[in-house]
C-alpha cells in the first residue's frame, strides 16, 4: 500500500509541477525599469500636488485663526492637526508607491508592502494614543471650567 500511495503522490506532484514552477518564476519575475520609472514619476507629481493642497489648507486655517478667537481657535487647532495627519498619510502613501516601484520582483514588493503596512499600523496606534490623551485633557479642562463656573454661581447666591 505504501508503494501505491507513493506512486499516486508522485503522479500528483508531476501533474502539478508546471503550476509549481510557474509560481516560483512569478515570484522572481522582474518588473521592467520603464514601468518602475513611470510609477515613480506619477508618485512624485502626486506628492507635489498633495504638498500644494496642504499649504493651501494651512493658509485657510491660519486666516480663520487670525479672524476669530476663543473656542474657534481650538477648533482650528484640531482642524490643523487633522490636515497635518492627512498630509502625512498622503506623503507616506506616495513614498510607499515609490518604494514599491523600486521593487524588482514580486517577492521584494511583497516584503516592502509588509514593512509599509507595519509602519502605518504603528502610526495609527500612536495617533490613537495622542488623540485619547488630547480628548482626556479637553474633558478634564471642561470639567474644571464647569466646576469653577458652578462655584461662582453658587458662591454669589449663598
Amino acid at each position: 500500500m505504501t508503494t501505491e500511495t507513493n506512486s499516486v503522490l508522485n503522479q500528483v506532484k508531476e501533474a502539478f509541477a508546471p503550476v509549481t514552477e510557474a509560481f516560483t518564476k512569478l515570484q522572481n519575475m522582474e518588473v521592467p525599469e520603464a514601468a518602475r520609472e513611470f510609477v515613480k514619476k506619477q508618485a512624485d507629481a502626486a506628492k507635489v500636488r498633495a504638498a500644494d493642497a496642504y499649504a493651501g489648507s494651512e493658509k485657510v486655517t491660519a486666516a480663520i485663526e487670525t479672524a476669530v478667537s476663543g473656542s474657534v481657535t481650538e477648533a482650528a487647532k484640531i482642524s490643523r492637526n487633522i490636515q497635518q495627519a492627512m498630509y502625512q498619510d498622503a506623503e507616506a502613501f506616495f513614498s510607499g508607491i515609490d518604494q514599491l516601484a523600486s521593487a524588482k520582483s514580486l517577492s521584494e514588493a511583497y516584503q516592502i508592502q509588509s514593512d509599509l503596512a507595519r509602519a502605518r499600523g504603528e502610526v495609527l496606534v500612536s495617533r490613537a494614543k495622542a488623540t485619547a490623551e488630547y480628548v482626556g485633557k479637553l474633558v478634564s479642562e471642561g470639567a474644571k471650567n464647569a466646576q469653577d463656573n458652578l462655584a461662582k454661581v453658587y458662591g454669589k447666591t449663598a
